[in-house]
Parts: structure tokens; C-alpha cells; sequence
């Protein structure tokens, strides 16, 4: 019969439940306080039992505070659950006892300040001799380094898939420079649609990252024609006075010449390069230190073990004059009375609880609550609803820590202390504001062990428990489940404040070590007004194909393809699909190694593709999303799939093994795999790897086949006016298309339906969309696909999983970045070097565009941006989407 203490936690005493450190079977007995009890049902690690009966109507309580209201009795000894939660463990198919209903509901009553109560509190008197570290001294008031780098921004995520690439071609030339970190993109999803609505937001973001203190010079670059380019970028920091006159930086437009870009960049940096590696690390304050306290992938013991540990560091940096920063807006609704224990004035209290309302008024605009916030994974791991993780996430804020600020999204943080910053909870959002707020470094507790990172600032992963930490030690920098096993939070407090300067000083992180990361700004949220969404309410598609005028004649075209289960394909690829956006890089890490390898080519298999997104981990799932990726599943170029899940996000496995089972497809055709299950990163790429190779040693090669028209299954994309020779030709095309039986799939939002070439394709006035963003199109024929909005990069996305061999882009001079998957054919009628054709006026288009597609799908030729190497994949947040 063991004791409460060797088979649970409390929050603290007082509480009346208890949280299960291990797996737990019913009819274990429980002695606690001189009485015993039995577990009525299967107690999962992380998950809570009742240690006393509860009356309907009572309160739920961890850490003192409510975590939710008692609907049917519940038993001492019973577990304790909720709609939510329950919705999830039986979604996984566990083999375990639950009660037959839930037993609670999430019924808090709201906060409210009590203005004549408050009592300011008095700031943490500091050390009368404060420490340093070894970082890099700025000149101009951007305060200290812990990393010295090289940042390649675009301003908009039109030139996302060019930085990147030009970084990746560049990279090594920062090698043999000891005073240089690297050379890194900050590549994003915002500012490339008309009329962002995040604008301000955006611009502060980018400004904050261009002058940041690891920044050792800086390049902002753009096309010069987005929503927001680079003169909006520096008129916004000469206005809000960013301290950029000592920083080495440079603003710039890239070349239409892919090869110009190439060659101006390396140049940059043999120019900046010795400049930069001339700065040395010396002494610097620990008050010039600025912790960004962060979580993601939480479970039952992040406020038990790994924030409490993050918060007791965090109150050392403060009392030598540092900072710290606590994030995450929604992650703190239900904890309120927590944060606001300890204020330093009434107004920041006031602000602290205005930047909630804002925040739960924005997501009631979008037809969301809070409640939406947690993960499949955090709901997995014993987080039961909003109020039980935010109270979790609030212990991040030591007790004897005051709150001194608060702040907006990005915006520059100017008091020593425990600042708040106003952001959504998904983490790399949060993390990007955090960043442009001056943090340079960041503490991310995790509980199912969390891998992402950020490009020029160090983090450090503290793991909630031994177990997790066991299993992900390659991927984790510290184990606060040591605290779980009796080690005291003060000696692993000094422990982690020792390791903190160590990499404030140069020491890398295991995630730099592993060497990736990724950015994500606070994506635009579409809705801004308040009301019904019926509005806006998805309409219904027939999936049926739209009859177009027929073509007088077709012109012969005969092709060689794949002749496959899902289709006539012109090449067959190997797809691993990242569940959501925090698998996305090791996806990406798995595919480059497979191409290294060539596996697979002597089978037929021609390469292997991710599709890396920023969807389905800290966001509204939408279903423009769940659409979009089950489009790709069913994509004819696929031979075999790898769904790689992160093991925490809202989107994992499961919920995809569900969401084909709905569509009548086998989730046995796919492989499964999981960084946080298997292992970390080394083990669940050797694990994709393996997969692949026993996909390849088990079958037989498809047989090719002859086909004609029939195999054309295109998108088409236009960008500015389209000359007319090229309209006509387009429209001719799509009938040629059509009447040998291919498919030819448009957005609803391309000015194409705007022009004659409705009247040529003899469309009806008020043509309707049918097929939704990303649905398949399972039926040959003209389609219209419906798009949330004109954004190249999501076009892309959308028409892409409709099941299209080709994209045929009709531009301007300005080659834009392609696709991962399917290549896109870039066309104009004027002349520009990385374009795949130029189609003078007075000239008959149609017999160039055949040849262009025909030429592709033989495989004689690759698109221009297969060679160059700029690609882009982003998923739509649609109408609706919110960050959570």
C-alpha cells in the first residue's frame, strides 16, 4: 500500500487532488494523512485523482485556485475528467479504465481586480555586487550579446524561399571566423497579402530583430513591391527612433537574376565578415542579461518541476539587475489572481487584465474561446483545460517576483525586472515577440520535450521529468524531474543558473547543436470586427467539375508517366508530412539526408520532398488545414508517406490516423513516426530512414505507361495583368486540357476570372468555387478552387493538394519562390532570366506552354526555382484561424 508522497504530487497542500508521477492501475490503495483509499480507474502519468469526495457544484483546486467545477460525484480515490479530455484519451485507443463520464466541467469564475484592495509591491532588493558574463558589447544603446551573427531578413514572406536559399549557399563562408556564431535567414509568413491587418506589429517585430544585441550586422531585403517592403521597414524605425546608427546593416532589393543575388550577397559578406569578427567577447553586467521564460509542450509538471526551476533562475538575473520576460496572453487566462499576486503599480495590473479581454474579444471574433488552446499532447500529458495549464504557466513568475511592466507584442522591453508581454501561446510566435521585446536568451520548459529554436538566440530546454529526459537527453539542455526524484530546487537552481551564463558566454545549446530552428511572427488574424461569423460560414462545393467552351481542335501530345494506385504521375517522390509546424525542420533534415543518399533512385523514386509548415501546433485547426494536408496525402506523385508528428501538438498522429479513417483511407498505407515518442531526433530520423528503405526493398517498381492529354493535371496561378496573347492562350490551353480529360484547377481569388478570360472559357457570370482550399480534385475537369485570400506562397499551398503535376505561373519579370512538390512553371511576357519561358506579343502562345508542360512532365526539363533552389510551402489560417 504505498504512500501519497511515492505515487503523486501536490501542487500544495491544500489542494484536493493529487497528480500520478507514474502510470497508475485501478484498485491501487493509497494511504495518505492516516486514512486510505482506492483508485477507482486508470490514473495516467500526469493526470489527477480526487483525495477527497466532491458534491456536485464544488470546485476542482491545484495550487489553491480552481481548475474546474465538480458535475457528478466524485469519490475519493476517483479520477477526475472532463469532455475534453476524455474526447482525447479515447481518440488514442488506450487500453485503459476511465470513468464512464466526465466528472467536471470547466466552469471558473472570471477575475476580477479588487482596485481598493491593491497594495503595490516592492521591487526584489538586488545584489549590492552584481555578476557578468562573457558577451558582446553594442554600441548605441542595443545593450549586449550572447551571440555574434549575421541575419539575412525578408521583410515579407514573398522572399522567403530566397533568403533561405541564399543563406544555405553562403553559410560556410562565416567558417574560420572565431568571433562569428553564423550566418542565419529570418524567413516568415506575414507581410506578402494586401492589407495586412498585423502591419504595425510586423514592422515592430522586424525592428526589433535588426537591432537585436546578437545581431552583429544585418540585411533587410525584398522585391520592393509587397504590402510592406523595405522603405516601410526603415521609415518605421527612423519614427519610433531604433537605435540602428551604430549597427552595420543594409537595406535591399533583390535582383529578378537569382545568380545576381548570389554573387552581391557573397560579396556583403566578404565586405562585412572582418567587421563583424572584429567584435570579441568580453565582460558584460548580468543586468544587460533579458530571459525570455517561455513553454511549449507542456504537461501536468511544468508548474510543478520545470517553470518553478525556470522562475527561481529567473528571480537570480533580476536581483542582478536583469530581466525577464513572461509571455503567452491565453496561457495565463484562470491564473489571473496568480500574476497579479505581486504588482509593482495598479496600472500594470490594469494592463495586465486589459490585454486579456483584448485577447479573449479578438478570439470570440473568430467564433474561438480560450479553451481552444490546449494541445492534444498538453491534454495527453494531464492538462485538462485553459485554467489548469495557465495555472501551470503562471508559476514562471517566482513568488517574491514582482510584475514591474507591461508590454506589446515586440515592443522594446525598458525596465530591469519581470516585464509581461502581451502574445498569443503558441510558442513560436510568443518566442518571436520576445526576441524583437531584447531577450537574449530564452528558458523553454517543456513536458514532452519540446525541440524548437530560434536562429540567433541560445535556448535552453529544461524537461519536466527524468523519464522525458531519459528518452530526449540529446535534445535537452536540463532535467527539473531531478526535482520530482528529491533533488532540492535550490541547488538545481544554481545548477541552471551556472549553465545559463556558460551559454550566455558561448557555450551551445543542444539545440544549436542540432542545428536548426525556424521563425514564426504572430500570423495575421483576418477577422477584425466583432459579430456572427455566419457570414463567413463555408459555403458547399459539388467537388463537381465546372463546364468550360470546348476546344475546336487538340493538338497531339503524347507523354511518358507512372502508372500508379493513386493515378498517371510524371515522377514518383517520397513525402514526409510534418503534422504540424514543430516537426517541420527535422523533416526537413530527414528528406535532405535521403536525397544526399539518392535512396531510392534505382527503384524509380526521383527524390524525396517535406512539406514544412507553420499549421497545427499553436493554432485553430481550420479546415482549409485538415483539407489541405489530406490533399496531399492522396497527391498522385507520392509513392510512399511518412506523417512525422512532434508527440505534442494538436495535430499529432492520432488525430491524422482519425482524419483518413473518416475519408475511407487506410492509415496502414502510411508510415508513422514521432520525435518525441521515438526519441528524440537522431532516433526518429534513423527510424524514417529504416521505413523507407523496408518500403523500397518490398515492392515492385510501377510500369510506365503512354498517355496523352488525359495526364495533364495543372494549376494555374497569375500575378499583375496578363497580357492578352497570354489570356487567350491560357484560356485555349484549359480547353485542350479539358477535352482530352486532364484537370486545370484556378483560385477564386485570381484576376484572371476578372478579365475576358471568363467570357473565353464561356463561364457563367457568377461562377461558384468547387472544391475547397486544398480539397483533391477527384473528378477531371475545369475547377475552381475557393482561397481565403490572394497570397502567392498559400495559392501555392492550396492548388498544390489538389492533386496538380504542374503549376503554370503567369507573372511579371520578378521569378518568385516555388514549390516543394510541385514545380512551377514561371512565365511572362516580358524577358527575365530565372523565368521558364518568355511569350512575346504577336506570337502564338499555345505552342510554347504545351511544349513547356509536355517537356517538364518527360522530365527533359526542371522548373527554374528546382534549379535555383527558392521554395516556399504555407498553409492558410482561412477566414477564422487565431493563434493559441
Amino acid at each position: 500500500m504505498p504512500r501519497l508522497d511515492e505515487i503523486a504530487r501536490l501542487a500544495i497542500p491544500q489542494d484536493n487532488c493529487a497528480i500520478a508521477i507514474r502510470d497508475l492501475p485501478p484498485g491501487t490503495v493509497v494511504r495518505h494523512r492516516g486514512r486510505s483509499f482506492t483508485l477507482a480507474h486508470t490514473v495516467l502519468e500526469g493526470h489527477r485523482f480526487a483525495l477527497q469526495a466532491l458534491a456536485p457544484g464544488m470546485p476542482l483546486q491545484s495550487w489553491g485556485r480552481p481548475f474546474g467545477t465538480v458535475c457528478r460525484a466524485i469519490a475519493a480515490g476517483d479520477a477526475v475528467l472532463n469532455a475534453g479530455v476524455q474526447e482525447e484519451l479515447l481518440r488514442r485507443k488506450l487500453d485503459i479504465r476511465l470513468p464512464p463520464q466526465p466528472n467536471f466541467d470547466n466552469l471558473i469564475k472570471p477575475y476580477e481586480l479588487d482596485e481598493a484592495a491593491f497594495r503595490p509591491a516592492a521591487p526584489l532588493p538586488r545584489y549590492t555586487q552584481p555578476g557578468s558574463f562573457m558577451g558582446y558589447a553594442r554600441a548605441g544603446g542595443r545593450g549586449s550579446g550572447t551571440r555574434n551573427f549575421i541575419v539575412l531578413l525578408g521583410t515579407s514572406s514573398l522572399v522567403a524561399g530566397h533568403v533561405r536559399r541564399l543563406v544555405q549557399i553562403c553559410a560556410q563562408m562565416a567558417a574560420g571566423y572565431a568571433h562569428i556564431d553564423g550566418i542565419v535567414p529570418v524567413a516568415h509568413t506575414e507581410g506578402g497579402h494586401d492589407k495586412p491587418k498585423n502591419r504595425e506589429l510586423l514592422l515592430r517585430t522586424l525592428a526589433g530583430f535588426m537591432t537585436h544585441p546578437n545581431v552583429g550586422a544585418a540585411v533587410a531585403v525584398d522585391f520592393g513591391m509587397e504590402a510592406v517592403c523595405n522603405a516601410d521597414l526603415r521609415a518605421f524605425m527612423q519614427e519610433q527612433h531604433y537605435p540602428s546608427a551604430a549597427l552595420l546593416h543594409e537595406f535591399h532589393s533583390l535582383a529578378s537574376d537569382f545568380s545576381v543575388n548570389v554573387a552581391w550577397f557573397k560579396a556583403l559578406l566578404d565586405k562585412w565578415l572582418p567587421r563583424v569578427n572584429s567584435t570579441a567577447r568580453r565582460p558584460q553586467p548580468l543586468s544587460a542579461l533579458k530571459l525570455a521564460l517561455q513553454c511549449g509542450g507542456s504537461d501536468a509538471f511544468s508548474g510543478i518541476s520545470g517553470n518553478p526551476l525556470a522562475a527561481l533562475v529567473a528571480k537570480e538575473l533580476i536581483q542582478h539587475g536583469g530581466s525577464a520576460n513572461l509571455a503567452e496572453t491565453d496561457e495565463l487566462i484562470g491564473a489571473e489572481a496568480y500574476v497579479l499576486a505581486k504588482v509593482e503599480r495598479l496600472e500594470t495590473a490594469r494592463k495586465f487584465l486589459a490585454a486579456v479581454e483584448r485577447y479573449k474579444e479578438w478570439v470570440g471574433w473568430h467564433g474561438q474561446t480560450a479553451e481552444g488552446n490546449p494541445s492534444g499532447g498538453n491534454k495527453y500529458r494531464g492538462l485538462y483545460n485553459i485554467a489548469l495549464k495557465s495555472l501551470g504557466a503562471a508559476t514562471k513568475r517566482h513568488p517574491d517576483v514582482a510584475l514591474r511592466d507591461v508590454i506589446a507584442y515586440g515592443q522594446p522591453m525598458a525596465l530591469p525586472g519581470l516585464t509581461f508581454m502581451d502574445s498569443p501561446g503558441n510558442d513560436l510566435e510568443s518566442v518571436a515577440g520576445q526576441v524583437a521585446s531584447g531577450c537574449n536568451m530564452i528558458f523553454f520548459v517543456t513536458g514532452n520535450g519540446s525541440i524548437t529554436n530560434f536562429p540567433f538566440v541560445p535556448t535552453i530546454k529544461i524537461v519536466t521529468t527524468t523519464g522525458r529526459y531519459e528518452q530526449l537527453q540529446q535534445d535537452m539542455d536540463v532535467n527539473a524531474g531531478a526535482y520530482l526524484d528529491g533533488r532540492p530546487l535550490a541547488e538545481l537552481g544554481a545548477q541552471t543558473f551556472a549553465l545559463a551564463l556558460a551559454v550566455a558566454g558561448g557555450q551551445a545549446t543542444r539545440g544549436e547543436q542540432a542545428g536548426h530552428h525556424q521563425v514564426q511572427i504572430w500570423r495575421d488574424w483576418q477577422r477584425s470586427r466583432p459579430g456572427g461569423v455566419r457570414f463567413i460560414e463555408r459555403r458547399s462545393v459539388s467537388g463537381q467539375p465546372i463546364p468550360i467552351a470546348p476546344a475546336t481542335e487538340l493538338p497531339d501530345l503524347e507523354l511518358e508517366v507512372w502508372e500508379t494506385e493513386r493515378g498517371l504521375s510524371s515522377e514518383q517522390v517520397g513525402l514526409i508530412l510534418p503534422t504540424s509546424l514543430c516537426s517541420g525542420q527535422i523533416a526537413r533534415m530527414m528528406t535532405e539526408r535521403m536525397n544526399a543518399a539518392g535512396l531510392g533512385r534505382e527503384q524509380g523514386l526521383g527524390r524525396y520532398v517535406s512539406l514544412v509548415h507553420t499549421e497545427g501546433c499553436g493554432g485553430s485547426v481550420v479546415p482549409e488545414y485538415t483539407e489541405m494536408q489530406l490533399g496531399y496525402l492522396q497527391h498522385p506523385k507520392l509513392r510512399h508517406v511518412l506523417l512525422l508528428e512532434h508527440g505534442c501538438e494538436i495535430t499529432h498522429n492520432s488525430f491524422f490516423r482519425a482524419l483518413l479513417q473518416g475519408r475511407g483511407l487506410d492509415p496502414a498505407r502510411f508510415g508513422w513516426a514521432s520525435i518525441q515518442m521515438d526519441g528524440g531526433i537522431r532516433a526518429v530520423m534513423d527510424k524514417g530512414l529504416r521505413w523507407f528503405e523496408q518500403q523500397l526493398d518490398t515492392e515492385s517498381m510501377p510500369p510506365r505507361a503512354r498517355a496523352g492529354w488525359e495526364a495533364l493535371r495543372i494549376g494555374i496561378v497569375t500575378r499583375g495583368n496578363v497580357a492578352a496573347h497570354i489570356r487567350v492562350a491560357l484560356a485555349r490551353l484549359c480547353r485542350c486540357i479539358v477535352a482530352g480529360g486532364g484537370t486545370v484547377i484556378l483560385s477564386d481569388k485570381d484576376e484572371l476570372l476578372l478579365s475576358p478570360f471568363t467570357r473565353d472559357l464561356q463561364l457563367p457570370a457568377q461562377v461558384q468555387a468547387s472544391l475547397h482550399y486544398g480539397q483533391a480534385a477527384l473528378e477531371a475537369g475545369f475547377h475552381i478552387m475557393a482561397n481565403p485570400r490572394r497570397h502567392w506562397a498559400e495559392t501555392l499551398t492550396g492548388l498544390g493538394a489538389g492533386g496538380v503535376e504542374l503549376l503554370l505561373a503567369v507573372l511579371g519579370e520578378q521569378a518568385l519562390a516555388g514549390h516543394p512538390l510541385v514545380p512551377v512553371l514561371q512565365v511572362s511576357d516580358k524577358r527575365g532570366v530565372d523565368l521558364d519561358a518568355t511569350l512575346t506579343a504577336g506570337e502564338d502562345a499555345l505552342p510554347a506552354l504545351i511544349e513547356l508542360l509536355r517537356a517538364t512532365m518527360s522530365g527533359e526539363r526542371r522548373a527554374q526555382h528546382q534549379i535555383r533552389g527558392t521554395e516556399d510551402f504555407q498553409a492558410t489560417r482561412g477566414m477564422l484561424g487565431v493563434s493559441f
